[in-house]
């Protein structure tokens, strides 16, 4: 073989000098991200993402319940077109995906909300901010503007929930989350043993923390004072503590007063049951979220994929439907929508980017989950979201 001939054979890259970027370049699934994040971060910022509640059962169950279906693909159909395009709360979307919330977001990186939502606007997904977020519901809007989502937790100063819910409003958020499963707060057991606290205070543990992961350290010094953006005056708590700012004698009475109050679309998130699931519809719930928050409060809880059939018979083909907790694959959506959802919410998956890469890390997220959906769609037969919904269960089989 001549010289130019092996030239032509062996194509060197060019070295990525850029840490971060470098980093992506060597993540292909939401599982990479997640083991460069735990690389690079301080253990308790990693274990504030990755944990759940007590011994951490209903989140590993969250991702076997999914994990359980097979699909059983139809063969010999023209898959050289697919449509990813969806309806959520009747905006289109090119991915029935949205991003949840998460509390704490600029902990994991300095681009935080602003650069999760920015990601969510480049890919015409929906996010929704935290109650318990690290920049305010105006900057987030003014930051970046997606399809935005608030969701509220029903605090024990109800002029102050009233307050998040008309700051939202006036700041334009389209649609209001209201999460139901945290009227009092899990226990977090990996949070516990490692004493987190929110605005971080200089520990023994803290000082370690740098040492070990300097350049953590350095981008949070360099960026504003990480704090409960929303409500100020506040002293350190550790997150558990956190709880003492929730309402622990909310009933169907508050779901009631916030939908007189709220002018857009409303959400009920959280684990619940067919019976639920009609009540919060009869009483002016736009839609339903599925979710057990991730497996992060009551453990042993029921994954919310598992609730997709009955809920759906319960509450009708119309009623919005969405669904979290353990999705971390494209296929993941796949099996959500064939059971009946209408579309798919993301916490850890995208957060797992943030870490790995700041804003540009959760498009990665992104990227890799459309194109598994994608090629998942094409697999399996089927042309469109529609077709898959269409045919439904037709398409899966229990593993």
């Amino acid at each position: 073989m001549r010289p130019s001939e092996v030239r032509r054979l062996i194509k060197m890259k060019p070295v990525e000098l850029n840490a971060a970027r470098r980093r992506l370049a060597g993540c292909h699934d939401v599982g990479d991200l997640r083991r460069v994040g735990r690389r690079i971060m301080p253990r308790p910022v990693f274990d504030y993402v990755d944990g759940g509640a007590d011994e951490e059962l209903s989140m590993a169950a969250n991702i076997r319940a999914f994990r359980r279906w097979r699909f059983q693909p139809r063969a010999l159909v023209d898959v050289s077109e697919v449509d990813t395009s969806a309806r959520i709360l009747d905006r289109a979307v090119p991915l029935p995906l949205a991003l949840a919330p998460t509390g704490y977001t600029r902990m994991m990186h300095p681009d935080g909300e602003i650069g999760a939502a920015r990601a969510a606007q480049r890919h015409g997904l929906p996010y929704t901010l935290s109650t318990m977020a690290t920049t305010t519901i105006e900057d987030v809007a003014a930051g970046a503007q997606p399809d935005l989502w608030f969701q509220l937790y029903i605090l024990r100063d109800s002029g102050l929930s009233k307050e998040l819910v008309d700051r939202a409003a006036a700041a334009g958020y389209r649609v209001l989350v209201v999460t139901v499963d945290c009227f009092v707060t899990g226990h977090r057991t990996r949070d516990r043993r490692n004493g987190l606290v929110i605005p971080p205070e200089l520990t023994v543990t803290t000082l370690a923390s740098i040492a070990s992961r300097p350049g953590y350290w350095v981008r949070m010094l360099r960026s504003p004072l990480i704090d409960f953006a929303n409500f100020t005056g506040h002293q350190a708590v550790t997150i558990e503590g956190t709880g003492s700012l929730f309402n622990p004698a909310i009933t169907w009475d508050d779901i009631a007063s916030l939908r007189d109050r709220w002018p857009g679309k409303l959400i009920i998130k959280g684990p619940l049951g067919p019976a639920d699931a009609r009540q919060a519809v009869s009483l002016g719930a736009d839609g339903i979220q599925l979710s057990n928050h991730g497996g992060r409060q009551l453990d042993r809880t029921v994954a919310p994929v598992d609730l997709i059939v009955p809920v759906r018979q319960a509450v009708g083909p119309e009623v919005p439907l969405l669904v979290d907790s353990g999705i971390r694959h494209g296929s993941d959506i796949a099996v959500a929508l064939a059971l009946g959802a209408d579309g798919c919410a993301i916490g850890r998956a995208y957060l797992y980017g943030l870490m790995a890469g700041g804003e540009a890390g959760v498009d990665k997220a992104l990227d890799m989950l459309a194109a598994q959906f994608r090629r998942t769609l094409q697999l399996m037969g089927v042309r469109s979201v529609r077709e898959l919904r269409d045919m439904g269960t037709e398409l899966l089989t229990r593993g």
